[in-house]
């Protein structure tokens, strides 16, 4: 598996490209407890189109577990690390949810290193609004947290709903389906670092700063990064179009418009 070793840690990445040698570079950043082997599948929609590079994150996955705390700007450099590795000077940048944020302050942080910028489902933090504190639902009991997560996946979700919408039911199921770490394991205490670095996630005054084309795309029945958020980030954004999908969270696989139009954005 390759890796690199960077800020102190070693990171583990896989590099997702269509048979073309001339597509886009672009930087993959994952949601909140996500991995490489949870994820991939999404991942590969993105490598479809573009020579997509998406790494496990501090504490998750195959990545090192360094002691905390961690900080946003920790992430961000971890994914400038990477593509400096690669030898990228630019590249296009997609980050969901916990990503999103992640991919907020590298492009803050880095302008000139961001050719385009697509953040789905996701908050800038301050006064533009906070995602669900996940810090918070990560510290209530598994049966409790899978209950929660459901209702704020998607706002419309009940069993009455998920009667008539197989097709939700079976995502919900499969995102269930997800192997969690067992407490009290290294592997548990990264992803409370990854939480408690998100609580502190606040680029709201830094986002004028970004100067590439960026797309904002949300879900309208978002309980996690509420609509409102994502227009938020449209407001302070100089180049910035929203775009919002018929979906909760994870929109972009309920809405059968979300990948073709993000891709193609990404891909331009």
């Amino acid at each position: 598996m390759p890796t690199i070793d960077a800020n102190g840690i070693s990171i583990h990445y896989e590099v997702f490209a269509p048979d073309s040698g001339d597509a886009p570079p672009l930087l993959f950043f994952n949601g909140s407890f996500s991995t490489l082997a949870t994820s991939r599948p999404l991942v590969q929609v993105f490598g479809s189109r573009l020579h997509t590079v998406a790494h496990d994150q501090r504490g998750l996955g195959e990545t090192s577990i360094p002691p905390g705390p961690y900080t946003m700007a920790d992430y961000a450099a971890d994914g400038l690390a990477l593509i400096d590795a690669l030898g990228w000077e630019t590249c296009r940048v997609v980050g969901i949810s916990f990503g999103g944020m992640v991919a907020q302050e590298f492009a803050v942080t880095n302008p000139e290193r961001v050719e385009r910028l697509a953040l789905l489902c996701t908050s800038p933090g301050g006064e533009g609004g906070s995602s669900y504190p996940m810090h918070e639902l990560r510290a209530l009991p598994i049966e409790e947290r899978a209950r929660v997560s459901i209702s704020i996946m998607d706002t419309r979700f009940s069993e009455e709903w998920f009667a008539e919408h197989p097709s939700d039911l079976a995502l919900v199921t499969a995102m269930g389906d997800r192997p969690s770490p067992a407490e009290g394991t290294e592997a548990a205490r990264g992803e409370i670092e990854q939480a408690n670095a998100r609580r502190h996630h606040d680029v709201w005054d830094r986002l004028p700063a970004i100067n590439c084309p960026t797309l904002v795309a949300a879900g309208r029945y978002d309980g996690i990064a509420a609509l409102s958020n994502s227009e938020a980030i449209v407001s302070k954004v100089p180049d910035a179009q929203l775009r919002v999908y018929e979906g909760g969270h994870a929109f972009f696989a309920q809405d059968p418009r979300a990948f073709g139009e993000i891709l193609d954005f990404l891909a331009e």
